[in-house]
Parts: C-alpha cells; sequence; structure tokens
C-alpha cells in the first residue's frame, strides 16, 4: 500500500481551516507544528516587517486520500496558487508494527503497491544552530531555493558536551525545511555543506526526501537566475 507523509505549509491564521479539511476526510493522524519563514533579518529591519508565521501541518494518507486531500486543499484554501502555501507528498518506507499500520490504514487491506519515485522535487532537511538560518539561506538562494520554513528544535546528544566532527549534538537548534526541484537539489546542497556547514556558525547537516507531488511553489524563470547571479 501506498502510503504518505503529507505535509501542509500555511499561514499561521489559516492552519484551522486546513486541519477541517484533514479531519473532515477523516484521516487519523493530524499534527500541527509551528514555524516561521525564511526572509532575511535585514530584509524585515528595513521595511519595518516581523517574521512570518507558518504552520505546519502533517498527516498520514494513502495515495487516494492524498489525492484527494490535495484537490480539497486546492478548491478550499487556494493551495496550487503560489503565495497560498505549499503543499507535499513524501512517500514512507515503512511502519513500525501492525497495530501502527492499522492504525493509520482504519485496517484496510495492505497490498504491494509501491510510489513512484521517479520525483521532480525533493525536500531538503537541514539541521543547524539555533538562530543562524539567515546564514544557510544566503546560502541556498543563490543555488537555486526559493525559500524555506524553519522549527524550532533541541538535540539530543547522550551527553551536553558530545561533538561529532566539531558538531554539538545537544544545542538549541533550527531545522530549516526547503522543497527544490530535483535537477537544483544536489547544488543547494553543496552550498549549504561550503558555506554553512561544518566549521561554521551554522554547523549545519542536511540531507534530502523524495517529493512525490507537490503544489504551490513558484517556478523559477531564466530571468530569475541571471538576476540571483
Amino acid at each position: 500500500m501506498e502510503l504518505n507523509l503529507v505535509m501542509t505549509i500555511i499561514a499561521r491564521a489559516r492552519h484551522a481551516a486546513m486541519e477541517d479539511i484533514i479531519h473532515s476526510m477523516k484521516l487519523p493522524l493530524a499534527i500541527t507544528l509551528f514555524a516561521r519563514g525564511t526572509a532575511t533579518s535585514e530584509h524585515l529591519s528595513l521595511h519595518g516587517l516581523v517574521p512570518t508565521e507558518y504552520a505546519l501541518l502533517l498527516t498520514v494518507a494513502d495515495g487516494d486520500q492524498t489525492r484527494r486531500l490535495m484537490r480539497a486543499a486546492k478548491l478550499r484554501m487556494f493551495i496550487d496558487i503560489p503565495g497560498n502555501g505549499i503543499m507535499l507528498s513524501v512517500p514512507l518506507k515503512s511502519v513500525g508494527g501492525g497495530k501502527t499500520m492499522a492504525y493509520l490504514t482504519e485496517n484496510k487491506a495492505v497490498t504491494g503497491e509501491k510510489p513512484d519515485l521517479n520525483v521532480t522535487h525533493e525536500l531538503i532537511c537541514v539541521i543547524l544552530n539555533e538562530g543562524c538560518s539567515d546564514l544557510v539561506m544566503a546560502a541556498a538562494r543563490p543555488a537555486g531555493a526559493t525559500g524555506g520554513t524553519v522549527l524550532a528544535g533541541k538535540g539530543t546528544g547522550a551527553h551536553e558536551s558530545e561533538k561529532f566532527l566539531g558538531i554539538s549534538l545537544a544545542n538549541e537548534k533550527d531545522v530549516v525545511l526547503i522543497v527544490a526541484e530535483k535537477t537544483r537539489k544536489a547544488a543547494i546542497m553543496k552550498a549549504i555543506m561550503e558555506k554553512a556547514g561544518p566549521g561554521t556558525d551554522a554547523a549545519s547537516i542536511c540531507f534530502s526526501l523524495p517529493v512525490t507531488a507537490v503544489e504551490g511553489l513558484r517556478r523559477i524563470e531564466p530571468e530569475d537566475e541571471a538576476d540571483a547571479e
């Protein structure tokens, strides 16, 4: 059975409407996390703005439910129009135990269906020291990233002072999520590692996950690339 982690990133003020859509489909899992955008501190200060507050909603859905959920979000939230949020699905490879599978699928029969991993986009996940997201995005944008979402977290190293390759494992952390075209993913990750990786204030590590469906991304046009150079 195809199962996806469906992620929706929207303005915090609109998260209740998205929760209603998820609940109306009777999906068993709905988790809401709060996040912020990645506009630079200098840009916000220059224009007298405050950081944009977002909500990240997570749910698990099978292939058909994922398609219906995305369609409902397009009809009710206009999620397919850039500026109204981003919605994406990441395939789940395995689930921990039969009871978990029964809970997530409402006891549907499990089939051998697998997701098509010939994807056009990937989700780049960057784990970095708290407060250094500007450094990460300053590296990622020239390489093709159009934006990102920041979540707050904390490392859980076995000992508070424990380090690996000079990276503290138990400090306060941020997580930056960047949805990128597959063809740009390697360049973005390379730029982050070179300019905001180990040895920098951000001390970032990053990895990517396949995205089987995505809505709400702004397409990068050739003139945009020229402006970024």
